[in-house]
């Protein structure tokens, strides 16, 4: 049977279709326009499924969707997505509408933890923890290969759980979140806080391996930051794995300082879990939807 994958994003839709041994067979991305609103993205979301369903000649399929934010089993409306046009929207309902079948929704960290468990490094291991570390800090856990979403569909939202409360406001109302020293967009809003300096990451990331004091004071503080939150992570989950990533995943010095600082501070006699880079790139979404499809 067909594996069939669509991954939302803020800027793209990307489709794929996967034959029973996980080969691409087509793969697409179109503009998402969600400046042209709700209603369009739907459109757009059906044209691209109806291409690869004409790719396959309509043969037998799974369908799995990824998307920013989750599907609330409360009210049936999507919740805490950062492309907030669809916040408050019935996108499951709409979209089976829509495309004619019963789909499956994750969010894009429960797909990209999904992607590397079966395509990556946390192949035939029985927990593995993904952590997108962008201009957000979303995670995902998948468990014999299967996600686990939890009750309240929350499950692996690992950047909202607080490590200060006295520290940055979030935009989720909390202070002091992991996402808030620990991801991308966090760590350029915190430098441009300390130093008066609203310079792109990437500079301060060069400056630190050129060892600019400011940049090497910033970063330090960000390993103890990162050190603090992975320990707590290992402690509640125990995982076989944590698979990072997310554009500030790259960031090398993270698998040397930060490891030694999650040495440091795990709760144990010694750090056994791997922490590593991601396998699958920005194909992990799209790959991570097809995974989880129905």
């Amino acid at each position: 049977m067909y594996k069939l994958g669509i991954d939302l994003g803020g800027t793209k839709i990307e489709g794929i279709v996967l034959d029973q041994d996980s080969n691409i067979l087509f793969r697409e991305r179109i503009p998402t326009e969600q400046e042209q609103g709700y209603e369009h993205i739907i459109a757009n979301i059906n044209r691209l499924y109806q291409i690869m369903v004409q790719d396959i000649n309509g043969a037998e399929h799974t369908l799995g969707i990824g998307t920013p934010g989750a599907i609330s089993p409360r009210s049936g409306l999507l919740k805490n997505s950062n492309a907030v046009i669809m916040n408050g929207k019935p996108v499951l309902h709409d979209l089976e509408q829509a495309l004619g079948r019963p789909i499956a929704i994750q969010n894009d960290a429960n797909c990209f933890a999904m992607a590397e468990a079966i395509l990556g490094p946390g192949k035939g291991m029985h927990m593995v923890f993904g952590v997108i570390m962008g201009t957000g800090c979303g995670g995902g856990i998948v468990i014999d290969g299967k996600v686990h979403t939890g009750l309240q569909a929350i499950g692996g939202e690992w950047g909202h759980m607080s490590i200060d409360p006295n520290g940055p406001e979030c935009y989720c109302g909390n202070r002091g979140c992991i996402e808030t020293f620990i991801s991308g967009g966090g760590l350029t809003r915190m430098y441009a806080k300390m130093y008066d300096d609203p310079k792109p990451l990437p500079e301060v990331q060069k400056a630190y391996f050129a060892g600019e004091s400011r940049a090497v004071e910033f970063f330090n503080h960000f390993f103890v930051r990162f050190g603090t939150a992975m320990a707590n992570l290992i402690a509640l989950l125990d995982p076989d794995i944590v698979i990072l990533g997310g554009g500030f995943s790259n960031f090398e010095a993270i698998y040397t300082e930060g490891i030694k600082e999650v040495e440091r501070q795990v709760f144990s006699d010694s750090l056994e879990t791997p922490i590593v880079k991601h396998t699958q790139g920005d194909s992990a979404g799209v790959f991570g939807a097809a995974f989880v499809g129905i």
